[in-house]
């Protein structure tokens, strides 16, 4: 009798032990690294807000886009400022309004989201409508298109043409004064793209 005792006892320590490794090596594998970001051409002002934009993006249901938002604000500000995505026109309706960067960002990821949503989950055009406006999108799909180059440049010529007062628009690009295309930025799509690029997410 006392020998099967000892052996249950055994059995038992033997299975305890088996469950707590179990336990052990489950929580070693479910346990989810935060994500770092290697980066080629984003700068470190940008990656300070990492962890500030992942908040907000999975707030806003767009984690999958976490680089292409930090792309997004390397091309508006390169992370300096006060309103490092640029968001104060989607928020007041006028430059400047914003002087927090944390309240920028919400704004920004939140406005992109409205803008990724409107598009259809079209992310050039959601891209391009962040700086353009979501005005943009309704342009393309009177036409039935998706985004192309060419159509952000005829969007910028018409806005540009119809201004009442162009002189707040300024030419930055070369490129956009020979199309006189100097409403918002007909290559920002492309210029968020290239920083993409030089974000990778692990």
């Amino acid at each position: 009798m006392k020998k099967r005792t000892k052996i249950a006892f055994k059995q038992a320590i033997l299975v305890t032990i088996f469950l707590m490794t179990a336990l052990v090596v489950i929580s070693v594998l479910s346990y989810e690294k935060p994500r770092e970001i290697n980066y080629n051409r984003i700068s470190k002002d940008v990656i300070r807000y990492q962890p500030i934009v992942e908040d907000y993006a999975e707030e806003y249901g767009v984690s999958e886009y976490v680089d292409v938002l930090l792309a997004m604000m390397m091309q508006e500000s390169g992370g300096r400022g006060n309103d490092p995505m640029q968001s104060s026109e989607s928020y007041c309706g006028q430059v400047g309004c914003i002087d927090d960067p944390e309240l920028s960002i919400k704004q920004g990821v939140y406005y992109f989201s409205e803008t990724l949503e409107a598009a259809d989950g079209d992310l050039e055009l959601a891209i391009q409508s962040y700086n353009f406006g979501k005005g943009f999108i309704n342009y393309v799909r009177e036409q039935s298109k998706s985004y192309s180059q060419e159509i952000a440049i005829n969007f910028s010529q018409e806005m540009y043409e119809n201004a009442p007062d162009q002189s707040i628009y300024s030419c930055l690009r070369e490129e956009a004064k020979q199309y006189n295309a100097c409403y918002g930025d007909i290559y920002y799509v492309r210029s968020v793209m290239a920083y993409k690029e030089g974000v990778s997410l692990e």
